[in-house]
């Protein structure tokens, strides 16, 4: 019981999510309903995601899910329902870059609590397909003459012509909208609606396009085409200053008086019915969802008076009245196996057979003088269709041949070295063995490193006693004789026996130990202990030289294996340099990489 309960809480609290956020937008400020309801409708769009579903993407979600095979009044439970946002929502990420994915469970959750809490308010759990269809198709993205064309489709019959009774379920369904958001006092259905938006009794599509795209559009309807200029102004900018917040720049639409020269406002200011000077919220305002520069207006004029730019456009496309029959395309299936010559060629004959068969008619009706003639016709068609069904067959069997070789040369072909197993193990013992020789010479650097540290050690211990004994004879620690005029010179640098190493000095070997040991070559120290130092730290170098002659025996040695099993260097390698620490220069270990 207590889980059920926590549950039901949590379902309470993301129902009222959506509704929670929208006031704290305080939309309830703007003075104009039309603004507030089209504004809050468009933080219901774009919470819910679904600006960024197109009304194309939307029919074919319907079209897959069957919803067009249901009938309008049909009724669908929550769970399907969910499952019907899912797949918009997770075909919505197929269609977007990774990097502008969108969270998919949060917007399954606000929209299907919204459409709940909009067209279920008994709470029966269950919503008719035309109501869902009219909210997700209002609500989605696209143009509005697209829209209102699907809506058109929804609501005429065969002929093309628009049936009042649909048109009326389609208001009471879409004006449930504004209600939702708290707007229904402005944009409630009532029952003269149908009336007052077509007076004629004939409406075809484009005179349903002209009526609600007309500006201004049916009262009842006003906020629709308003929430898609909202849309398109957004990020509209206006290099103008502000007459009443001062704001030197605009955002979104811009308001010029009609009666005050110069006076514009920005759409905050006027939403909130702000003015100050001589200007009144009772003046004529002009919207501007664009911005034109004096010079740009200057020339429109000046091409408007002389003709080139037509006074008047037509607010969407014309379509032909008698709109053509849609095809059929659910049961249509494209053949990819083999059998699909010999369908092919039973289609050539069904269609040769009913050609014989129209000619041998039209035969019967001819007079008899004109026998040869349709004869030599029908000869000649016969002729053209042994030559079509040749090329055809011609053109599929050069098809599959490609078809063929594509799949051949995409398939990867076997190396030669599983051919041979003896040059597979040769090639792995010498790559084991390099691994062997790369870890014993970390081993020996790090053995040196420690080497440098004990050798600084010794080399305190040595101070401290020469310390002690000048301090005993009485002179200063500091009156060395390597200070004196007869100081003995550094050591000089020696060289190395091993011709491939590198010739380094003490520095370079103690590099990153101490300043002791430093010192303590350059000072006056006795010659046995330099010497000591020394070939410890030149068998420490040989030692590494002659392992990295042995690692590049092996890299040689991986290399010509490699060659010989690529049989000519079929496969490109990739050269990694490394510079090992603690050596002279730099020692570069060549590895070879070949690609998988």
């Amino acid at each position: 019981m207590i889980e059920e309960g926590s549950k039901r809480g949590k379902a309470m609290v993301e129902k009222r999510q959506l509704f929670m956020e929208m006031r704290a937008q305080n939309f309830d400020v703007i003075r104009l309903s039309t603004y507030r309801t089209a504004c809050k409708l468009r933080f219901v769009q774009k919470r819910c995601n679904l600006h960024l579903v197109d009304v194309w993407n939307m029919i074919e979600a319907f079209r897959d899910n069957g919803l067009n095979t249901l009938d309008h009044n049909a009724e669908i439970n929550v769970s399907r329902l969910e499952t019907i946002l899912s797949s918009i929502y997770y075909q919505l990420n197929k269609r977007l870059p990774t990097t502008h994915q969108i969270n998919v469970e949060q917007s399954i959750g606000l929209l299907l609590n919204f459409m709940v809490a909009t067209y279920d308010s008994e709470s029966h759990g269950k919503l008719t397909v035309f109501s869902m269809r009219a909210m997700l198709a209002t609500m989605c993205g696209g143009k509005i003459v697209d829209k209102l064309r699907y809506v058109f489709s929804q609501i005429s019959d065969s002929s093309g012509v628009m049936v009042f009774a649909k048109f009326d379920q389609f208001l009471r369904e879409v004006l449930k909208l504004p209600t939702a958001v708290f707007e229904g006092p402005s944009f409630g259905y009532t029952e003269h609606s149908v009336r007052t938006c077509f007076p004629q009794q004939k409406i075809i599509l484009n005179t349903f396009l002209d009526i609600l795209m007309a500006d201004p559009p049916p009262q009842c309807l006003v906020w629709l085409p308003l929430m898609h200029r909202l849309a398109n102004v957004e990020n509209v900018f206006h290099p103008v200053e502000c007459s009443y917040c001062r704001s030197e720049s605009m955002m979104g639409f811009r308001y010029r008086c009609q009666q005050c020269h110069g006076y514009q406002l920005c759409q905050n200011c006027f939403w909130r019915g702000h003015a100050n000077g001589p200007h009144s919220n009772q003046h004529q305002m002009k919207e501007h969802s664009s911005w034109k520069s004096p010079a740009k207006k200057l020339s429109h004029a000046i091409s408007k008076s002389l003709g080139c730019v037509p006074i008047g456009e037509p607010p969407h496309p014309v379509f032909p009245e008698h709109t053509e029959r849609p095809q059929e395309l659910t049961h249509t299936v494209v053949l990819e196996s083999p059998s699909r010559l010999d369908e092919e060629h039973r289609l050539i004959a069904r269609y040769a057979a009913r050609l014989a068969a129209e000619a041998s008619n039209s035969a019967q009706q001819c007079p008899p003088s004109d026998l040869g003639f349709n004869f030599d016709a029908n000869k000649q068609q016969r002729q053209l269709i042994a030559e079509l069904e040749n090329k055809n067959r011609e053109i599929l069997q050069e098809i599959q041949r490609l078809r063929l070789e594509h799949e051949q040369a995409s398939q990867p072909t076997p190396e030669k070295a599983q051919q041979n197993p003896t040059l597979l193990t040769e090639l792995r013992l010498l790559r084991h063995r390099k691994d062997e020789l790369e870890r014993r010479m970390s081993a020996l650097q790090e053995s040196r490193r420690e080497l440098m540290v004990q050798l600084e050690g010794l080399m305190r211990l040595l101070k401290d006693e020469e310390q002690k004994q000048a301090s005993q004879s009485g002179g200063s620690p500091h009156s060395s004789p390597s200070h004196g005029a007869g100081c003995s010179m550094p050591m000089p640098i020696r060289s190395t026996s091993a011709g491939s190493t590198p010739t380094h000095t003490p520095q370079d070997c103690l590099a990153g130990v101490g300043g002791d040991v430093l010192e303590a070559f350059a000072q006056g120290v006795p010659r046995n202990l330099r010497n000591d130092l020394l070939v410890a730290a030149d068998s420490i170098t040989n030692t590494m030289s002659s392992l990295v002659k042995e690692l590049h025996s092996v890299d040689d040695g991986i290399e010509e294996e490699e060659t010989n099993m690529r049989n000519g260097g079929d496969r490109g390698f990739r050269t990694v340099t490394q510079s090992k620490p603690g050596i002279k220069g730099k020692v570069y270990f060549h590895h070879k990489y070949s690609p998988k």
